[in-house]
């Protein structure tokens, strides 16, 4: 559907499209100059351990190295990398290097050296004596035990979200909604299980990367491969202990993020190099570094109890969460709340009590941090199981179920902060996935003449856009010489096209092409503040920002308008061109106003508008996945996903398609496919790519997505957001197929074959 829009719903070529396609230069490492000091990190290779002694006289010998710091040379100011607005939930709890290492991967030392050939050098030659600790290795006893992982007095938690380091708590809160053990008595059915989601890496193809230069005023300039230019500038300040006013921060563009880098992983190394040596500096993360030392998915357990009636009535959800944080608090407070507020009010319909409650631990892992569904990809994996555990308990078809209890327009959700969905296609979206998928005839269980086994699953998701009463999107329209306008935001283009679909809301507003439309971001010093790319905010939030200033600058328009044409701005009508008299006695055209704007003028030809919304109105999904499973041996081939979204307005069509089509594929990357697990040392075994697997074209099946819109009052031309709502229906559908085919439900994640072969009932 287009409503009626020119360039809003349109399948518009990304701007970038051709510059990225011919390989011209885009990113850190292709911009920058190769003559910078390459920093490099000494990690720990205990998961928890005292540095006694340190010495670097060895390493500092080695030709062309630079510089060696450790623990005793950094500012003993403690900050959080999560990439938050201040002041962050996320707690003050690390220094640039500290004595005490909390994971292998940790570091230790940083080298910077003129080549990578002597900083690699230099790290073998740097000799650590460490007293080596006992870690805290299992979630599940980590909440007050007698080791911690975070003993030190000048730790910081800057909001009130039930953390205490005394007890390895990162956070802890509950909620409750109505009689809920009231309710839990006089239901019929009882579903109460345990769902497990392991740690995962986003895998983006840019590893972290980083260039930190002193510019000719002083300052620190700093290029980064980041989400969150504005979040950066303070956290960098903040690990160096220099005022804010020093950092700029700026990003080209970004091969990849998915939530990696709303975390400050790589930033702070070549920041501190570049501020003790004042020589350019760059840090590239390999890809063991990515997979050992980086920001991915917290590990959740989540325990849910769903009261139902024998008719499928849900009349109670209780849900429980169980985090991991790691050795450091990014995003553990955030995180762990979408794991309940963006799974039980999907089934609000009948819902007459909920509880909700949690703890986020510290543990001697690799740190987590955002991933794309942010804690509500965990929660969805063990609500939606649940469902569908119920629905198979009663014998009733899942998508009946989901038919009587979902959430539809016009509701009130308790469990999502009491919001209103003022914008809800749901139930248009499962009635045309059944539809386009064939569910009829894929979900019954199909032994092939092969004896492979042919079934389906289904699952429904939701997120958020951006955070309400928290978050700001701004945007500065500029018109220029000739009557073309600059779009300046704050905003960062990650490969998502935002550049693109904003660029479609200002057209649109301004009733010219999208290529009139020249867009730049992110830069901390000439863009206007916006929270960044992240929770799902860019579209809903940043693009009501440029929707507002562009009208901000139609009016101002008319009023340079009016001096040349010697009339008042009322008597005037902005009409994509220029500026029309009612009365059709006359016109200036946008070159006509751009010029006036430089000549004896007090009158702004540009708008600046930031924008913040008190709602966080949700996107919804439904999905539906085929499989085929080989009973000898565990295998899973996805043979057939089908998906239908409402995010509002689909600004873009096409770049909403290949967002959904890519959450879908890493959801099922997650579901099948990608495992970290640790040794009992505390290291990581699945260091690169060769262990770690993430799904490729031939896993993926045939994937058909499409769109039911809903118009969002509160969003640009009535859209919602849709980065994030796509990733987490694949793991509850996949397992909802895998049960369907061997009787056996799989409750933590990955399910691989070899899980799969050993729970056969006949193995």
């Amino acid at each position: 559907m287009n409503k009626g829009y020119r360039y809003v719903g349109q399948p518009i070529r990304k701007k970038d499209a051709m510059q990225l396609l011919l390989g011209k230069p885009a990113f850190v490492d292709d911009i920058t100059p190769k003559d910078a000091l390459v920093v490099k990190v000494l990690r720990s290779k205990y998961a928890h351990a005292w540095i006694q002694e340190i010495n670097t006289d060895i390493a500092l010998k080695v030709p062309g190295v630079v510089a060696v710091y450790t623990y005793k040379d950094v500012p003993q100011k403690r900050f959080t990398q999560a990439g938050q607005t201040y002041p962050e939930p996320s707690p003050y709890d690390r220094l640039l290097l500290d004595q005490r290492v909390r994971f292998v991967g940790d570091a230790v030392a940083i080298v910077a050296a003129e080549n990578e050939k002597a900083a690699d050098k230099a790290l073998k030659l740097i000799k650590v004596q460490y007293e080596v600790l006992e870690p805290v290795l299992d979630m599940h006893t980590a909440k007050d035990n007698p080791i911690l992982v975070h003993p030190e007095d000048n730790w910081i938690a800057n909001c009130p979200v039930g953390a205490d380091n005394q007890r390895n708590l990162c956070a802890s809160g509950s909620e409750t909604h109505g009689d809920l053990e009231g309710v839990f008595a006089t239901c019929d059915e009882i579903i109460e299980h345990s769902y497990r989601v392991q740690a995962c890496q986003q895998a983006m193809m840019e590893t972290f990367r980083t260039y930190t230069e002193i510019d000719r005023y002083g300052r620190l300039h700093v290029i980064s491969s980041t989400q969150i230019v504005f979040h950066c500038r303070r956290i960098i300040a903040n690990a160096l202990d220099i005022p804010k006013s020093k950092v700029h921060v700026e990003k080209p563009r970004i091969g990849g993020g998915f939530g990696a880098k709303q975390t400050v992983v790589a930033e702070v190394y070549p920041a501190f190099v570049t501020w003790k040596t004042k020589r350019p500096a760059k840090m590239i993360y390999t890809r063991e570094e990515s997979q050992i030392a980086a920001s991915p998915r917290h590990e959740m357990e989540v325990h849910v109890r769903l009261g139902a009636s024998k008719e499928g009535i849900i009349r109670a959800l209780d849900v429980y969460t169980l985090s991991n944080t790691g050795a450091y608090g990014e995003h553990g407070p955030t995180t762990v709340g979408l794991s309940g507020h963006k799974s039980i009010p999907l089934y609000t319909a009948n819902m007459e009590a909920f509880r909700f409650g949690y703890d986020v631990v510290y543990t001697n892992k690799q740190a987590a941090g955002a991933y794309r569904g942010y804690g509500a990809t965990q929660g969805i994996f063990a609500v939606e199981s649940a469902v569908n555990e119920l629905a198979d308990k009663l014998g009733i078809d899942p998508t009946v179920i989901r038919e009587k209890n979902m959430v539809r327009e016009g509701m009130t959700m308790p469990a999502y902060y009491n919001e209103t969905t003022n914008a809800c296609a749901l139930d248009r979206c499962l009635e045309r996935c059944k539809e386009i998928f064939d569910w009829e005839h894929k979900f019954p269980v199909r032994h092939m003449p092969d004896g492979k086994i042919r079934t389906a699953g289904v699952a429904l998701s939701m997120q958020g856009s951006a955070i309400s009463n928290c978050d700001v999107g701004s945007a500065t329209i500029k018109l220029g010489d000739e009557g073309f306008y600059n779009l300046l935001i704050g905003a960062a283009d990650m490969g998502t096209g935002c550049d693109t679909t904003l660029s479609q809301i200002a057209a649109e507003c301004l009733e010219c092409s999208p290529d009139e439309i020249e867009v730049f971001g992110a830069d901390s010093d000439a863009s206007p503040y916006d929270s960044g790319s992240y929770a799902s905010s860019t579209a809903y939030l940043t693009g009501k920002a440029v929707e507002k200033a562009c009208i901000e600058l139609k009016e101002n328009m008319c009023r340079i308008g009016a001096q040349l044409l010697q009339c008042e701005p009322e008597e005037l009508e902005f009409r994509g061109d220029g500026v029309y008299k009612l009365d059709g006695s006359g016109f200036a055209s946008r070159m006509d106003i751009a010029t006036k704007s430089m000549v004896c003028n007090t009158i702004p030809a540009q708008a600046t508008v930031s924008h913040t919304s008190p709602v966080s109105p949700p996107p919804f999904m439904a999905g539906m996945i085929e499989i085929e499973l080989d009973p000898e041996t565990g295998g899973v081939q996805v043979l057939d996903c089908a998906a239908v979204v409402d995010c509002g307005t689909a600004l873009n069509p096409a770049l909403a398609r290949v967002q959904t089509e890519g959450g879908i594929v890493q959801g099922i990357g997650m579901a099948l496919f990608e495992n970290v697990s640790y040794m009992p040392d505390g290291s990581i075994a699945e260091n690169s790519f060769m262990q770690y697997k993430i799904p490729t074209r031939l896993d993926m099946g045939k994937l058909h997505v499409e769109f039911e819109e809903s118009h969002e009052p509160t969003g640009p031309y009535g859209a919602k957001s849709i980065g994030e709502v796509v990733i987490n229906i694949s793991a509850p559908a996949i397992a909802h197929a895998i049960f369907r085919a061997t009787g056996v439900w799989h409750r933590t994640l990955p399910i691989t074959p070899e899980k799969i072969l050993l729970a056969m009932p006949n193995a």
